[in-house]
Protein backbone atom coordinates (compact mmCIF):
# COMPACT_ATOMS: atom_id res chain seq x y z
CA UNK A 1 0.00 0.00 0.00
CA UNK A 2 2.98 2.21 0.33
CA UNK A 3 2.48 3.25 -3.41
CA UNK A 4 -1.06 4.08 -2.88
CA UNK A 5 -0.69 6.02 0.13
CA UNK A 6 2.40 8.12 -1.49
CA UNK A 7 0.01 8.64 -4.82
CA UNK A 8 -2.35 10.04 -2.12
CA UNK A 9 0.21 12.62 -0.32
CA UNK A 10 0.99 13.70 -3.15
CA UNK A 11 -2.11 14.25 -4.66
CA UNK A 12 -3.22 16.45 -1.45
CA UNK A 13 0.02 18.26 -1.74
CA UNK A 14 -0.42 19.22 -4.81
CA UNK A 15 -4.11 19.80 -5.98
CA UNK A 16 -5.44 20.54 -2.50
CA UNK A 17 -8.12 22.79 -2.87
CA UNK A 18 -7.44 26.75 -1.21
CA UNK A 19 -9.18 26.33 1.94
CA UNK A 20 -9.59 23.18 4.09
CA UNK A 21 -12.17 21.00 4.65
CA UNK A 22 -14.44 22.00 7.51
CA UNK A 23 -15.57 18.59 8.14
CA UNK A 24 -12.38 16.88 9.13
CA UNK A 25 -13.05 14.30 6.75
CA UNK A 26 -9.77 12.57 6.89
CA UNK A 27 -10.59 9.72 5.04
CA UNK A 28 -11.20 9.36 1.25
CA UNK A 29 -12.75 5.72 0.61
CA UNK A 30 -13.13 4.44 -2.84
CA UNK A 31 -16.82 5.11 -4.56
CA UNK A 32 -19.11 2.94 -3.80
CA UNK A 33 -21.34 2.45 -6.74
CA UNK A 34 -24.14 0.93 -5.47
CA UNK A 35 -24.51 -2.39 -2.85
CA UNK A 36 -24.92 -5.34 -5.09
CA UNK A 37 -24.98 -8.95 -3.44
CA UNK A 38 -21.49 -11.05 -4.03
CA UNK A 39 -21.77 -15.13 -4.46
CA UNK A 40 -17.97 -15.76 -4.79
CA UNK A 41 -17.48 -18.09 -7.69
CA UNK A 42 -14.31 -18.85 -9.75
CA UNK A 43 -13.59 -19.37 -13.54
CA UNK A 44 -10.26 -21.11 -12.63
CA UNK A 45 -11.30 -23.41 -9.27
CA UNK A 46 -8.29 -25.55 -9.68
CA UNK A 47 -5.27 -22.75 -9.58
CA UNK A 48 -7.96 -20.65 -6.55
CA UNK A 49 -7.27 -23.65 -4.85
CA UNK A 50 -3.89 -24.34 -5.16
CA UNK A 51 -3.09 -20.31 -4.22
CA UNK A 52 -5.23 -20.91 -0.94
CA UNK A 53 -3.29 -23.55 0.01
CA UNK A 54 -0.12 -21.94 -0.75
CA UNK A 55 -0.74 -19.14 1.23
CA UNK A 56 -2.36 -21.13 4.31
CA UNK A 57 0.14 -23.41 4.38
CA UNK A 58 2.85 -20.44 4.13
CA UNK A 59 1.14 -18.75 7.25
CA UNK A 60 0.91 -21.59 9.09
CA UNK A 61 4.78 -22.36 8.61
CA UNK A 62 5.64 -18.53 9.70
CA UNK A 63 3.37 -18.41 13.12
CA UNK A 64 4.41 -21.93 14.62
CA UNK A 65 8.34 -21.71 13.15
CA UNK A 66 9.71 -18.49 12.59
CA UNK A 67 12.45 -17.09 15.52
CA UNK A 68 9.98 -14.32 16.46
CA UNK A 69 6.65 -14.19 17.85
CA UNK A 70 4.72 -11.61 14.70
CA UNK A 71 1.23 -10.71 14.00
CA UNK A 72 -0.19 -13.47 11.43
CA UNK A 73 -3.16 -11.14 10.75
CA UNK A 74 -1.24 -8.34 9.75
CA UNK A 75 0.71 -10.00 7.38
CA UNK A 76 -2.50 -11.63 5.96
CA UNK A 77 -3.58 -8.26 6.01
CA UNK A 78 -0.16 -7.01 3.73
CA UNK A 79 -0.45 -10.03 0.88
CA UNK A 80 -4.11 -8.97 0.50
CA UNK A 81 -2.98 -5.47 -0.40
CA UNK A 82 0.22 -6.08 -2.14
CA UNK A 83 -2.34 -8.83 -3.91
CA UNK A 84 -5.30 -6.14 -4.73
CA UNK A 85 -2.33 -3.52 -6.10
CA UNK A 86 -1.94 -6.26 -9.02
CA UNK A 87 -5.48 -5.83 -10.23
CA UNK A 88 -6.36 -1.72 -10.51
CA UNK A 89 -6.04 1.26 -8.85
CA UNK A 90 -9.26 1.14 -6.88
CA UNK A 91 -9.18 -2.16 -5.23
CA UNK A 92 -8.90 -2.04 -1.99
CA UNK A 93 -9.27 -4.13 1.25
CA UNK A 94 -10.51 -2.33 4.60
CA UNK A 95 -9.97 -4.21 7.99
CA UNK A 96 -12.40 -4.55 10.42
CA UNK A 97 -11.31 -1.38 12.70
CA UNK A 98 -11.39 1.21 10.16
CA UNK A 99 -14.58 0.27 8.22
CA UNK A 100 -16.75 2.36 10.29
CA UNK A 101 -14.75 5.10 9.61
CA UNK A 102 -14.28 4.78 5.94
CA UNK A 103 -18.68 4.04 5.71
CA UNK A 104 -19.05 7.45 7.88
CA UNK A 105 -17.55 9.55 4.39
CA UNK A 106 -20.87 8.15 2.46
CA UNK A 107 -23.49 8.51 5.16
CA UNK A 108 -25.84 11.32 5.46
CA UNK A 109 -25.55 11.62 9.46
CA UNK A 110 -23.93 10.05 12.53
CA UNK A 111 -24.23 10.14 16.36
CA UNK A 112 -22.08 12.81 17.24
CA UNK A 113 -21.29 15.99 19.76
CA UNK A 114 -21.94 18.22 16.40
CA UNK A 115 -18.88 20.96 15.89
CA UNK A 116 -16.64 21.66 12.94
CA UNK A 117 -13.37 21.26 14.03
CA UNK A 118 -9.63 22.14 12.68
CA UNK A 119 -6.32 20.65 14.16
CA UNK A 120 -3.78 23.41 14.42
CA UNK A 121 -0.54 22.64 16.42
CA UNK A 122 -2.10 19.33 17.78
CA UNK A 123 -5.29 21.47 19.61
CA UNK A 124 -8.18 20.90 18.58
CA UNK A 125 -10.31 24.03 17.65
CA UNK A 126 -14.11 24.68 17.80
CA UNK A 127 -14.58 26.30 14.19
CA UNK A 128 -18.47 26.46 14.65
CA UNK A 129 -20.69 24.65 16.27
CA UNK A 130 -23.14 23.24 14.46
CA UNK A 131 -26.39 25.06 14.25
CA UNK A 132 -29.58 23.24 16.94
CA UNK A 133 -27.20 20.50 17.47
CA UNK A 134 -25.99 19.24 20.92
CA UNK A 135 -22.85 21.01 21.61
CA UNK A 136 -24.27 24.50 20.82
CA UNK A 137 -27.08 23.71 23.19
CA UNK A 138 -24.33 23.33 26.06
CA UNK A 139 -23.17 26.80 24.97
CA UNK A 140 -19.61 25.72 23.34
CA UNK A 141 -18.89 28.31 20.66
CA UNK A 142 -16.64 29.28 17.82
CA UNK A 143 -13.02 29.69 18.81
CA UNK A 144 -12.96 27.30 21.79
CA UNK A 145 -10.37 24.93 22.30
CA UNK A 146 -11.25 20.89 23.40
CA UNK A 147 -7.96 20.13 25.09
CA UNK A 148 -9.62 17.05 27.07
CA UNK A 149 -11.96 13.94 26.44
CA UNK A 150 -13.30 12.64 29.66
CA UNK A 151 -10.30 13.90 31.07
CA UNK A 152 -7.87 12.50 28.89
CA UNK A 153 -5.66 14.52 27.57
CA UNK A 154 -5.86 15.66 23.89
CA UNK A 155 -4.00 18.37 23.34
CA UNK A 156 -0.66 18.33 22.22
CA UNK A 157 -0.55 14.38 21.81
CA UNK A 158 0.02 14.24 18.12
CA UNK A 159 -4.34 14.58 17.86
CA UNK A 160 -5.58 13.24 14.77
CA UNK A 161 -8.84 13.43 12.53
CA UNK A 162 -9.10 9.63 13.24
CA UNK A 163 -8.42 10.65 17.33
CA UNK A 164 -10.74 13.05 17.30
CA UNK A 165 -13.62 10.92 15.81
CA UNK A 166 -13.25 8.27 17.84
CA UNK A 167 -13.26 10.37 21.20
CA UNK A 168 -16.10 12.63 19.77
CA UNK A 169 -18.33 10.18 18.14
CA UNK A 170 -20.11 7.83 19.86
CA UNK A 171 -23.88 6.06 20.50
CA UNK A 172 -26.70 8.49 20.57
CA UNK A 173 -27.72 9.22 24.14
CA UNK A 174 -24.27 8.46 25.22
CA UNK A 175 -22.38 11.98 27.23
CA UNK A 176 -18.44 13.05 27.09
CA UNK A 177 -17.24 15.45 29.33
CA UNK A 178 -15.13 18.40 27.24
CA UNK A 179 -12.67 20.68 28.88
CA UNK A 180 -12.37 23.66 27.40
CA UNK A 181 -10.05 27.00 27.22
CA UNK A 182 -12.12 29.54 25.85
CA UNK A 183 -10.27 32.79 24.94
CA UNK A 184 -10.30 35.74 27.45
CA UNK A 185 -10.83 32.57 30.42
CA UNK A 186 -8.37 32.32 32.84
CA UNK A 187 -9.53 28.83 33.48
CA UNK A 188 -10.67 25.96 31.86
CA UNK A 189 -14.61 25.19 31.13
CA UNK A 190 -16.31 21.94 31.72
CA UNK A 191 -19.05 20.79 29.59
CA UNK A 192 -20.96 17.72 28.96
CA UNK A 193 -22.41 17.29 25.86
CA UNK A 194 -25.00 14.66 25.41
CA UNK A 195 -24.29 12.63 21.46
CA UNK A 196 -27.30 12.35 19.17
CA UNK A 197 -27.61 12.51 15.58
CA UNK A 198 -25.79 15.02 13.50
CA UNK A 199 -26.49 15.77 10.17
CA UNK A 200 -23.75 15.31 7.79
CA UNK A 201 -24.37 17.61 4.81
CA UNK A 202 -22.78 17.19 1.11
CA UNK A 203 -24.52 19.47 -0.76
CA UNK A 204 -22.84 22.78 0.90
CA UNK A 205 -24.25 25.13 -0.90
CA UNK A 206 -27.09 26.51 -2.55
CA UNK A 207 -28.05 30.12 -2.82
CA UNK A 208 -29.17 33.17 -5.76
CA UNK A 209 -26.42 34.82 -7.14
CA UNK A 210 -28.71 37.25 -8.96
CA UNK A 211 -32.15 37.52 -9.54
CA UNK A 212 -32.33 34.34 -11.98
CA UNK A 213 -29.07 32.70 -11.45
CA UNK A 214 -28.43 29.93 -8.87
CA UNK A 215 -25.57 28.12 -7.51
CA UNK A 216 -25.33 24.96 -6.00
CA UNK A 217 -22.28 23.40 -4.77
CA UNK A 218 -22.07 19.37 -4.07
CA UNK A 219 -18.83 17.88 -2.42
CA UNK A 220 -19.63 14.46 -2.47
CA UNK A 221 -22.56 11.56 -3.33
CA UNK A 222 -23.36 10.53 0.47
CA UNK A 223 -26.49 8.56 1.26
CA UNK A 224 -28.64 12.09 1.68
CA UNK A 225 -27.37 13.69 -1.33
CA UNK A 226 -30.38 13.56 -3.67
CA UNK A 227 -32.57 15.07 -0.87
CA UNK A 228 -30.62 18.31 -0.18
CA UNK A 229 -29.70 19.00 -3.67
CA UNK A 230 -33.33 18.77 -4.45
CA UNK A 231 -34.36 21.21 -1.59
CA UNK A 232 -31.64 23.31 -2.63
CA UNK A 233 -33.05 23.32 -6.24
CA UNK A 234 -36.81 23.63 -4.97
CA UNK A 235 -35.75 26.70 -2.91
CA UNK A 236 -34.26 28.28 -5.71
CA UNK A 237 -36.91 27.56 -7.77
CA UNK A 238 -39.02 29.58 -5.77
CA UNK A 239 -36.94 32.34 -5.89
CA UNK A 240 -37.08 32.60 -9.68
CA UNK A 241 -34.24 30.37 -10.37
CA UNK A 242 -33.96 30.55 -14.31
CA UNK A 243 -30.03 29.58 -14.27
CA UNK A 244 -28.23 27.14 -13.12
CA UNK A 245 -24.18 26.90 -11.81
CA UNK A 246 -23.71 22.80 -10.22
CA UNK A 247 -20.32 22.86 -8.82
CA UNK A 248 -18.91 19.63 -9.12
CA UNK A 249 -15.05 20.57 -7.91
CA UNK A 250 -12.59 18.50 -6.26
CA UNK A 251 -15.80 15.84 -5.56
CA UNK A 252 -14.49 12.18 -5.55
CA UNK A 253 -17.71 11.15 -6.40
CA UNK A 254 -19.85 8.39 -4.23
CA UNK A 255 -23.21 6.56 -5.19
CA UNK A 256 -24.03 6.05 -8.54
CA UNK A 257 -27.71 6.14 -7.52
CA UNK A 258 -27.86 9.76 -6.43
CA UNK A 259 -25.66 10.98 -9.33
CA UNK A 260 -28.20 9.42 -11.29
CA UNK A 261 -31.22 10.81 -9.91
CA UNK A 262 -29.60 14.29 -9.80
CA UNK A 263 -28.92 13.97 -13.62
CA UNK A 264 -32.75 12.68 -14.08
CA UNK A 265 -33.95 16.26 -12.43
CA UNK A 266 -32.09 18.43 -15.57
CA UNK A 267 -32.28 15.60 -18.48
CA UNK A 268 -35.78 14.97 -20.24
CA UNK A 269 -37.30 11.98 -21.35
CA UNK A 270 -36.06 8.30 -20.78
CA UNK A 271 -32.42 8.80 -21.90
CA UNK A 272 -29.84 6.76 -21.26
CA UNK A 273 -27.86 8.35 -18.19
CA UNK A 274 -24.72 5.63 -17.96
CA UNK A 275 -23.98 2.57 -18.01
CA UNK A 276 -22.00 -0.39 -16.89
CA UNK A 277 -20.33 -3.34 -18.41
CA UNK A 278 -18.04 -6.15 -16.11
CA UNK A 279 -17.41 -9.31 -17.04
CA UNK A 280 -19.99 -11.33 -18.56
CA UNK A 281 -23.01 -10.29 -17.85
CA UNK A 282 -23.43 -10.54 -14.17
CA UNK A 283 -22.63 -7.02 -13.60
CA UNK A 284 -23.89 -4.91 -16.77
CA UNK A 285 -26.75 -2.35 -16.17
CA UNK A 286 -28.10 0.40 -18.00
CA UNK A 287 -29.77 3.45 -16.08
CA UNK A 288 -32.03 5.51 -17.72
CA UNK A 289 -33.67 9.22 -16.76
CA UNK A 290 -37.47 8.12 -15.55
CA UNK A 291 -39.59 11.40 -14.13
CA UNK A 292 -40.30 14.66 -15.12
CA UNK A 293 -37.24 16.61 -13.46
CA UNK A 294 -37.60 20.15 -12.08
CA UNK A 295 -34.90 21.71 -13.98
CA UNK A 296 -35.05 20.17 -17.67
CA UNK A 297 -35.02 23.67 -19.57
CA UNK A 298 -33.26 26.91 -18.52
CA UNK A 299 -29.48 27.04 -19.04
CA UNK A 300 -27.18 25.02 -17.38
CA UNK A 301 -23.56 24.95 -16.26
CA UNK A 302 -21.59 22.74 -14.60
CA UNK A 303 -18.25 22.87 -13.18
CA UNK A 304 -15.51 20.12 -13.01
CA UNK A 305 -11.35 19.90 -12.26
CA UNK A 306 -8.81 17.32 -11.77
CA UNK A 307 -10.55 16.51 -8.52
CA UNK A 308 -13.70 15.28 -9.89
CA UNK A 309 -14.34 11.90 -10.18
CA UNK A 310 -16.43 9.03 -10.17
CA UNK A 311 -20.34 9.58 -9.50
CA UNK A 312 -19.03 13.20 -10.79
CA UNK A 313 -18.06 12.41 -13.87
CA UNK A 314 -21.22 10.28 -14.41
CA UNK A 315 -23.10 13.53 -14.04
CA UNK A 316 -21.48 15.39 -16.34
CA UNK A 317 -20.39 12.93 -18.69
CA UNK A 318 -24.86 12.12 -18.92
CA UNK A 319 -25.23 15.93 -19.22
CA UNK A 320 -22.26 16.85 -21.67
CA UNK A 321 -23.60 13.84 -24.14
CA UNK A 322 -27.37 14.84 -24.17
CA UNK A 323 -26.10 18.67 -24.68
CA UNK A 324 -28.01 19.36 -21.53
CA UNK A 325 -25.35 20.85 -19.77
CA UNK A 326 -22.13 23.64 -20.67
CA UNK A 327 -19.17 21.88 -18.93
CA UNK A 328 -16.67 23.96 -17.44
CA UNK A 329 -13.63 23.76 -16.15
CA UNK A 330 -10.33 21.30 -16.37
CA UNK A 331 -10.50 17.81 -17.28
CA UNK A 332 -11.53 15.01 -14.56
CA UNK A 333 -10.13 12.96 -12.57
CA UNK A 334 -10.84 9.54 -14.93
CA UNK A 335 -12.29 7.04 -12.44
CA UNK A 336 -14.55 5.27 -14.02
CA UNK A 337 -14.06 1.04 -12.38
CA UNK A 338 -17.12 0.13 -10.45
CA UNK A 339 -16.23 -0.95 -6.73
CA UNK A 340 -18.85 -3.23 -5.01
CA UNK A 341 -18.68 -3.70 -1.40
CA UNK A 342 -18.08 -7.83 0.04
CA UNK A 343 -18.41 -8.22 3.64
CA UNK A 344 -15.49 -10.99 4.94
CA UNK A 345 -16.35 -12.95 7.71
CA UNK A 346 -14.13 -10.94 9.80
CA UNK A 347 -15.53 -7.72 10.07
CA UNK A 348 -13.66 -6.49 6.91
CA UNK A 349 -14.49 -5.97 4.04
CA UNK A 350 -12.88 -6.33 0.44
CA UNK A 351 -13.95 -3.47 -2.44
CA UNK A 352 -13.53 -5.34 -5.52
CA UNK A 353 -13.60 -3.58 -8.83
CA UNK A 354 -16.07 -5.27 -10.97
CA UNK A 355 -16.96 -3.35 -14.19
CA UNK A 356 -16.34 -0.15 -15.62
CA UNK A 357 -18.78 2.77 -16.28
CA UNK A 358 -19.49 4.58 -19.81
CA UNK A 359 -21.35 7.50 -20.78
CA UNK A 360 -24.28 7.75 -22.82
CA UNK A 361 -21.81 7.99 -25.99
CA UNK A 362 -20.19 4.97 -25.02
CA UNK A 363 -16.93 6.70 -23.35
CA UNK A 364 -14.97 5.11 -20.72
CA UNK A 365 -14.22 7.70 -18.19
CA UNK A 366 -11.55 5.37 -16.35
CA UNK A 367 -7.91 6.84 -17.30
CA UNK A 368 -5.28 3.84 -18.41
CA UNK A 369 -3.58 2.31 -16.24
CA UNK A 370 -0.80 -0.99 -16.03
CA UNK A 371 -1.66 -3.70 -13.64
CA UNK A 372 1.39 -4.86 -13.50
CA UNK A 373 3.06 -1.15 -12.76
CA UNK A 374 1.08 1.56 -10.61
CA UNK A 375 3.35 3.88 -11.04
CA UNK A 376 2.34 6.01 -13.65
CA UNK A 377 -1.37 5.87 -12.40
CA UNK A 378 -0.25 7.18 -9.37
CA UNK A 379 1.63 10.13 -10.43
CA UNK A 380 -0.78 11.18 -13.19
CA UNK A 381 -2.19 13.93 -11.49
CA UNK A 382 1.53 15.27 -10.99
CA UNK A 383 2.32 14.69 -14.61
CA UNK A 384 -0.31 16.89 -15.54
CA UNK A 385 0.82 19.66 -13.66
CA UNK A 386 4.39 18.99 -15.19
CA UNK A 387 3.06 18.61 -18.61
CA UNK A 388 1.42 22.05 -18.01
CA UNK A 389 -2.29 20.65 -18.76
CA UNK A 390 -3.97 22.49 -15.69
CA UNK A 391 -2.59 25.73 -17.11
CA UNK A 392 -2.70 25.53 -21.45
CA UNK A 393 -5.60 23.42 -23.64
CA UNK A 394 -3.20 22.86 -25.91
CA UNK A 395 -1.49 20.59 -23.94
CA UNK A 396 -4.00 18.42 -24.18
CA UNK A 397 -3.03 15.78 -26.76
CA UNK A 398 -6.61 13.71 -27.88
CA UNK A 399 -6.55 10.34 -29.74
CA UNK A 400 -8.72 10.23 -32.43
CA UNK A 401 -9.67 6.64 -32.11
CA UNK A 402 -11.59 7.82 -29.23
CA UNK A 403 -13.70 10.61 -30.68
CA UNK A 404 -17.51 10.34 -29.80
CA UNK A 405 -20.29 12.32 -30.57
CA UNK A 406 -22.94 13.95 -27.86
CA UNK A 407 -26.88 13.86 -28.92
CA UNK A 408 -26.42 16.95 -31.07
CA UNK A 409 -23.24 15.97 -33.36
CA UNK A 410 -20.85 17.68 -30.96
CA UNK A 411 -17.48 15.70 -30.88
CA UNK A 412 -16.57 14.68 -27.76
CA UNK A 413 -13.46 12.39 -26.64
CA UNK A 414 -13.07 9.44 -24.50
CA UNK A 415 -9.64 8.23 -22.78
CA UNK A 416 -9.92 9.26 -19.31
CA UNK A 417 -12.21 11.64 -17.86
CA UNK A 418 -14.34 14.53 -18.58
CA UNK A 419 -13.10 16.97 -20.98
CA UNK A 420 -14.61 20.49 -20.84
CA UNK A 421 -16.73 22.30 -23.19
CA UNK A 422 -14.81 25.55 -22.11
CA UNK A 423 -11.35 25.13 -20.53
CA UNK A 424 -10.49 27.47 -17.24
CA UNK A 425 -6.79 27.44 -16.69
CA UNK A 426 -5.67 26.54 -13.11
CA UNK A 427 -5.05 30.27 -11.65
CA UNK A 428 -1.84 30.37 -9.75
CA UNK A 429 -1.51 34.47 -10.52
CA UNK A 430 -2.33 35.11 -6.59
CA UNK A 431 0.07 32.13 -4.94
CA UNK A 432 2.61 33.09 -2.93
CA UNK A 433 4.80 31.51 0.72
CA UNK A 434 3.08 34.01 2.78
CA UNK A 435 -0.76 32.56 1.56
CA UNK A 436 0.41 29.12 1.56
CA UNK A 437 2.15 29.58 5.38
CA UNK A 438 -1.45 31.39 6.18
CA UNK A 439 -3.16 28.58 5.77
CA UNK A 440 -0.61 26.21 6.98
CA UNK A 441 -0.68 27.57 9.81
CA UNK A 442 -4.09 28.48 10.47
CA UNK A 443 -3.21 31.67 11.18
CA UNK A 444 -6.51 33.15 8.22
CA UNK A 445 -8.76 31.18 10.13
CA UNK A 446 -7.91 31.88 13.57
CA UNK A 447 -8.14 35.53 13.02
CA UNK A 448 -11.17 35.15 11.45
CA UNK A 449 -12.67 33.54 14.07
CA UNK A 450 -11.18 35.94 16.94
CA UNK A 451 -12.32 38.88 15.02
CA UNK A 452 -16.04 37.42 14.87
CA UNK A 453 -15.75 35.96 18.32
CA UNK A 454 -14.86 39.83 19.51
CA UNK A 455 -17.69 41.42 17.10
CA UNK A 456 -19.97 39.37 17.08
CA UNK A 457 -22.92 41.31 18.15
CA UNK A 458 -22.04 44.07 15.76
CA UNK A 459 -21.92 41.20 13.03
CA UNK A 460 -25.15 39.40 14.21
CA UNK A 461 -26.47 42.85 13.71
CA UNK A 462 -26.41 43.26 10.18
CA UNK A 463 -28.55 41.16 7.63
CA UNK A 464 -26.58 38.70 5.39
CA UNK A 465 -27.04 41.12 2.18
CA UNK A 466 -25.57 43.74 3.85
CA UNK A 467 -22.76 41.79 4.93
CA UNK A 468 -22.14 40.57 1.88
CA UNK A 469 -22.31 43.96 -0.09
CA UNK A 470 -21.02 46.52 2.63
CA UNK A 471 -18.34 44.68 4.96
CA UNK A 472 -14.94 45.56 3.90
CA UNK A 473 -11.67 44.03 5.42
CA UNK A 474 -9.84 47.23 6.16
CA UNK A 475 -6.67 47.81 6.17
CA UNK A 476 -5.97 47.62 9.75
CA UNK A 477 -7.11 44.25 9.79
CA UNK A 478 -4.51 43.23 7.46
CA UNK A 479 -2.31 44.23 9.88
CA UNK A 480 -3.66 43.34 13.13
CA UNK A 481 -3.57 39.32 10.83
CA UNK A 482 -0.10 40.19 9.67
CA UNK A 483 1.15 41.01 13.33
CA UNK A 484 -0.24 37.31 14.49
CA UNK A 485 1.28 35.75 11.21
CA UNK A 486 4.96 36.91 12.61
CA UNK A 487 4.41 35.30 16.22
CA UNK A 488 3.54 32.39 14.26
CA UNK A 489 6.50 32.27 12.27
CA UNK A 490 5.50 33.54 9.13
CA UNK A 491 7.70 35.38 6.90
CA UNK A 492 5.79 38.48 5.93
CA UNK A 493 7.22 39.76 2.44
CA UNK A 494 5.77 42.98 1.20
CA UNK A 495 6.21 41.62 -2.50
CA UNK A 496 3.59 38.38 -1.40
CA UNK A 497 1.24 40.88 0.25
CA UNK A 498 1.21 42.55 -3.20
CA UNK A 499 0.41 39.04 -4.74
CA UNK A 500 -1.57 37.62 -2.67
CA UNK A 501 -3.74 40.94 -0.54
CA UNK A 502 -7.04 40.61 -2.47
CA UNK A 503 -7.32 36.84 -1.99
CA UNK A 504 -6.45 37.40 1.38
CA UNK A 505 -8.82 39.85 1.97
CA UNK A 506 -11.79 37.59 0.26
CA UNK A 507 -10.72 34.46 1.73
CA UNK A 508 -10.91 36.53 5.23
CA UNK A 509 -14.26 37.79 5.09
CA UNK A 510 -15.34 34.49 3.52
CA UNK A 511 -14.52 32.63 6.85
CA UNK A 512 -16.27 35.35 8.79
CA UNK A 513 -19.17 35.31 6.80
CA UNK A 514 -18.99 31.21 7.58
CA UNK A 515 -18.98 31.76 11.24
CA UNK A 516 -22.18 34.32 10.58
CA UNK A 517 -24.22 32.58 8.25
CA UNK A 518 -22.66 28.84 7.22
CA UNK A 519 -21.97 27.89 4.45
CA UNK A 520 -24.27 30.10 2.15
CA UNK A 521 -22.63 33.27 3.16
CA UNK A 522 -19.37 31.40 3.16
CA UNK A 523 -19.51 30.76 -1.03
CA UNK A 524 -21.02 33.88 -2.23
CA UNK A 525 -18.17 35.99 -0.83
CA UNK A 526 -15.40 33.19 -2.15
CA UNK A 527 -16.87 32.95 -5.37
CA UNK A 528 -15.93 36.59 -6.11
CA UNK A 529 -12.68 35.96 -6.52
CA UNK A 530 -12.90 32.66 -8.00
CA UNK A 531 -12.03 32.43 -11.93
CA UNK A 532 -13.75 29.30 -12.36
CA UNK A 533 -16.94 30.93 -11.31
CA UNK A 534 -16.47 34.15 -12.74
CA UNK A 535 -15.77 32.48 -15.92
CA UNK A 536 -18.77 30.62 -16.06
CA UNK A 537 -20.89 33.51 -14.98
CA UNK A 538 -19.93 34.99 -18.56
CA UNK A 539 -21.03 31.66 -20.18
CA UNK A 540 -24.57 31.14 -20.12
CA UNK A 541 -25.68 31.96 -23.89
CA UNK A 542 -22.87 29.67 -24.83
CA UNK A 543 -24.96 26.90 -22.80
CA UNK A 544 -27.69 28.14 -24.06
CA UNK A 545 -26.44 27.19 -27.55
CA UNK A 546 -25.63 23.82 -26.53
CA UNK A 547 -28.98 23.21 -24.97
CA UNK A 548 -30.54 24.54 -28.38
CA UNK A 549 -28.28 22.41 -30.77
CA UNK A 550 -26.85 25.70 -32.15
Amino acid sequence: MENKTERKKIENSLFQVRLPFFLGLAVAVGVLLGATLFQPSSNNPQGTAKGYLKFREILSYIDREYVDTVNTERLSEYAINSMLEKLDPHSSYIPARDLSMARSYLESDFDGIGVEFNIFRDTLYVIAPLSGGPSEQVGIQAGDKIIKVNGENIAGVNVSNDLVFKKLRGPKGSKVNLTIMRPHETKPLQFTVVRRKIPSVSVDAGYMIDNRTGYIKVSRFSNGTYDEFKSKLSALRKQGLQRLILDLRDNPGGYLDHATRMADEFIAGNKKLVYTDGKGTKYDANYYAKMKGDFESGELIVLINEGSASASEILAGALQDHDRALIVGRRSFGKGLVQVPIPLSDGSELRLTISRYYTPSGRSIQKPYDPESTEDYEMELMNRYKHGELFSQDSIKFNDSLKYKTSRGRVVYGGGGIMPDVFVPRDTTDNSTLLTELYQKNVLREYALTYFREHRKQLESMSKASFLESFQITDAMVQELLKEARQANVKVDNRDLKKSGRTIRNNLKAFIARSLYEADGFYPVLNEADPDFQRAMGLFDQARQVSLGK
